[in-house]
């Protein structure tokens, strides 16, 4: 496509864009959506898919794009949040978050816990922003390209973002994938769509339509994340009146250290974000880590540097934007939390991946101007309405913790009115606090689930088509070159493993 052509489309699409998002309802619901997002993502331990599954059946009431909003704004409202207690408390409202503690905290120690969380919020702007612009230039493209992917290529790129989520986001790689089978095979519970042969029902009548996404993500991440929270220790209070306006100001020489490792910081994000099954965690860790080297006071580090709050918190939040990149454009989310919505698009019977820039320009282009009013919207809320948010850290968790299970339970039977929704979250959260004891991820699972029946459905395509060659799924350059990259993924963790026994034994 031609430069011209490509920026008049653009620019028409953007002014759609507008016009969905600025609408009076997806307004209020952006704006819902980052003010709960913010204000779960501050709470140490009640993240975004516990928030995301709380109103999970809000949105099957609301219009499809009003819900996407919404939950976009959670999804990307708690990285903003969870930096108030990371900072703060020491403790990390998200997992990607937690690097923040290592010289947030350490700044709130010296007195300038305010100027912290005022340069978090101008950072975590900054990599948004750049996220954003990266979206709306490089999803148009790979969605235009992936327009020649066939059923043979989708299957290998559902694969590879299993496989990457299961052994690079951390952890034991063999739980990882042993968590993502299973998790394929709670998806495949139900009647199958092709032959109508009903599988792992168990003679249970309520399984016959599958288990249901939204008594899972309640079961394994909010109860769960819940039960643990309340076993562990409380954390650190904090005096809400130190934190004023005025000593949020940032010195001459906080803003000249603001830029470079925001921009750095932004560039590895959207990086790695626009990677399946990767998330901001890494890229938070990752930025960490590049500022400490190219920084001239690498001692700093640790013990209050700036650079250390600012870039990983840049990165995460860069990272949650094109995140969406893979989740819209080729219908592989990009982290766990994306494959919740990704499921709510498929309930609405929207189908996530290239065709979804022609068929729904106006859902799509919708929600990426609808990023950029919540970012907005949530720089406002973090700097003049941080008082608010260093409150709500003092709210008593005996009080707190109890009334977000209530409305877990309220939220879980209203989708069907049926007791064995309530079964489902129950046997779950058994199961996903099982699994946290064992110190198997909870995050493949998720992924799992919600890609398995893809994966099938592009797996039974593929054979079709050739007439039961299995070749055909390594007989075109794309799908080959994927099952290498699957591979090197798949074998990476235990190379790694070995290089480092090796190491062991030569320095014994």
């Amino acid at each position: 496509m031609e430069p011209a052509s490509f920026f008049s489309e653009l620019s028409s699409n953007l002014a759609v864009g507008l016009a969905t998002a600025l609408t009076l309802e997806n307004l209020a619901y952006c704006a819902l959506g980052v003010t709960l997002g913010t204000f779960l993502g501050a709470l140490p331990g009640i993240g975004v898919l516990i928030a995301m599954s709380m109103l999970f059946p809000v949105t099957f009431h609301l219009p499809a794009t009003a819900a996407i909003i919404m939950l976009g704004g959670i999804y990307y409202g708690t990285a903003y949040g969870g930096s108030i207690s990371s900072i703060l408390l020491n403790v990390p409202g998200t997992p990607a978050n937690a690097v923040a503690c290592l010289d947030g905290h350490p700044m709130a120690q010296q007195g300038r816990a305010g100027v912290a969380l005022s340069m978090t919020a101008v950072s975590s702007f900054i990599g948004a922003s750049v996220g954003i612009i990266i979206m709306m230039f490089f999803a148009p493209v790979i969605a235009e390209h992936a327009l020649d992917f066939g059923p043979a290529e989708y299957f290998m790129l559902i694969l590879l973002g299993l496989l990457a989520a299961s052994t690079v986001s951390g952890g034991s790689p063999l739980k990882g994938v042993a968590m993502v089978f299973f998790g394929i095979a709670l998806g495949l519970v139900g009647t199958d769509l092709n032959s109508g042969q009903l599988r792992y029902v168990f003679g249970i009548v309520e399984l016959r339509d599958g288990l249901g996404l939204l008594g899972i993500a309640m079961g394994v991440f909010g109860v769960t994340e819940i039960v643990a929270t309340i076993r562990g220790a409380r954390p650190e209070s904090v005096d809400s009146r130190s934190i004023t306006l005025k000593t949020m100001m940032p010195t001459r020489d906080d803003v000249a250290r603001l830029w470079m490792p925001s921009l750095r910081g932004a560039g590895i994000g959207s990086f790695i974000g626009a990677l399946p099954g990767t998330g901001s965690m890494i890229a938070s860790f990752m930025s960490y880590a590049v500022e400490r080297r190219v920084s001239r006071e690498p001692e700093r580090f640790g013990k209050g540097a700036l650079e250390g709050v600012i870039a990983p918190e840049a990165a995460n939040n860069a990272a949650d934007q094109t995140a969406f990149i893979p989740t819209l454009t080729l219908g592989i989310p990009g982290s766990p939390a994306l494959a919740l919505i990704l499921g709510i698009l498929l309930i609405h019977g929207v189908n996530p991946g290239p065709t979804m820039l022609s068929e729904r320009p106006d859902m799509f282009w919708g929600l990426v101007m609808s990023f950029w009013v919540g970012n907005i919207l949530l720089l406002i809320l973090n700097i003049p309405l941080i008082g608010v948010w260093v409150r709500v850290l003092s709210i008593p968790y005996r009080l707190l913790y109890p009334s977000i299970l209530f409305f877990v339970c309220i939220g879980a039977f209203s989708v069907n009115n049926a007791v064995f929704d309530l079964w489902t979250v129950a046997g779950f959260a058994v199961l996903g606090y099982c699994m946290r004891l064992l110190g198997l991820p909870a995050a493949p699972l998720i992924l799992g689930y919600v890609l398995g029946p893809m994966m099938e459905v592009q797996f039974r395509r593929t054979l079709i088509f050739s007439g039961g060659d299995f070749t055909a799924f390594v007989d075109r350059p794309i799908s080959l070159t994927l099952l290498f990259v699957s591979i090197a993924v798949l074998a990476a963790p235990a190379l790694l493993h070995l290089r480092g026994r090796l190491r062991r034994r030569a320095t014994t």
